[in-house]
């Protein structure tokens, strides 16, 4: 097993091992003594593995009670938190007890919100069951939901318990929801480690994604550590968001978060080369990658647009907007840009 400690606020581990699930009780109970642990999860991952996470939580003493909602980012709304929070409040939740996230990143965005304000917080277990999940949005405390006007926009940063990371569920994963995990794999070669896109460029599978997982989570985990609550370093990690977010949101969810994600990150990388910051190259390197995972370079909807829906991205700071940009693959810088310059600089 790999375990890799994150050092925040709140400290907590990250459990790496195919077949974890079935012990995953143990883990859990390693960090809690609740007497309840609501389970968290969606209409996709319950048929899978809801009963051998059930079965594994009973075994270890848990009284163990289920929410389930409906698969997908249209999910992810401040009307399913309340419904988290009511079946949390019906089920004679305490503060002492605990919510477990079992499957994607909508799944533990929402568990986390929820638990974040349940009785002004409680303890939840990240058990990620998508490549983008495990090797992203379960690490590093960013929790919430989407508004009508854009994505992330409510939300709070708490940390888990536990991080409980199963390579082997990757298995079950759709193809192209694999390729969406593996965009995020790419963001992490292109702003931090060329040795990873390199390896990444050999080819990753469900059979041999697990030193890839781990170094994704071990990039994330420093990157927070330096900067916990997203206020310098930590912005790296949105190379690619800014438009991405916005072409998932204007798509109606019809592009993925990774589809979104690789747009984002051709257009950004393209552009800095253009603008004499970003070395030659990078944006046909991030090309070639994009297309062996089948994810795609750009999408139906106008830059105009895409810049226009990226101003009410919550990396918004008053007349400006932060962008991430290459130095080269495997480096990467923040720039501040007035709201008005960013269509301009990405034409």
């Amino acid at each position: 097993m790999e375990k890799i400690r994150v050092n925040t606020g709140r400290k907590y581990d990250i459990f790496i091992e195919r077949n974890i699930l079935s012990s995953c009780g143990q883990i859990v109970r390693s960090v809690s003594n609740a007497a309840t642990a609501a389970i968290v999860t969606d209409s996709n991952v319950a048929p899978l593995y809801l009963q051998k996470v059930k079965t594994s939580l009973e075994k270890e003493g848990f009284r163990t009670v289920t929410f389930f909602f409906p698969a997908g980012e249209t999910s992810k709304t401040i009307s399913t938190v309340t419904d988290i929070l009511n079946f949390f409040a019906e089920n004679s939740m305490t503060r002492s007890d605990i919510a477990v996230a079992l499957g994607g990143g909508v799944t533990g965005d929402l568990t986390g919100f929820a638990a974040a304000i349940y009785m002004r917080g409680i303890e939840f277990v990240q058990i990620p069951t998508s490549l983008l999940a495990q090797i992203d949005s379960s690490v590093g405390g960013k929790t919430g939901a989407d508004l009508p006007s854009g994505k992330n926009l409510c939300g709070a940063f708490h940390q888990p318990s536990a991080v409980i990371i199963d390579p082997e569920v990757l298995k079950t994963l759709p193809s192209k929801f694999f390729s969406d995990g593996m965009a995020e794999a790419i963001k992490y070669g292109c702003i931090a480690d060329e040795s990873l896109f390199e390896e990444i460029k050999k080819g990753i599978n469900t059979e041999n994604a697990d030193s890839m997982i781990y170094r994704c989570v071990d990039i994330k985990r420093e990157i927070v550590e330096h900067d916990e609550k997203e206020k310098g370093e930590r912005m790296l990690l949105n190379f690619g968001h800014t438009l991405g977010h916005s072409a998932e949101k204007l798509s109606d969810f019809t592009l993925t978060h990774g589809e979104g994600v690789g747009i984002g990150m051709y257009i950004m990388a393209k552009s800095g080369e253009k603008q004499g910051v970003t070395e030659k190259g990078s944006s046909e390197k991030i090309a070639e990658l994009l297309k062996k995972y089948s994810l795609p370079l750009s999408c139906d909807i106008s830059l105009q647009d895409l810049c226009t829906g990226a101003l009410t991205d919550k990396k918004r700071s008053g007349s400006n907007i932060n962008i991430v940009l290459l130095n080269k693959i495997g480096s990467a810088f923040t720039k501040k840009l007035p709201v008005e310059e960013l269509y301009d600089f990405v034409k």
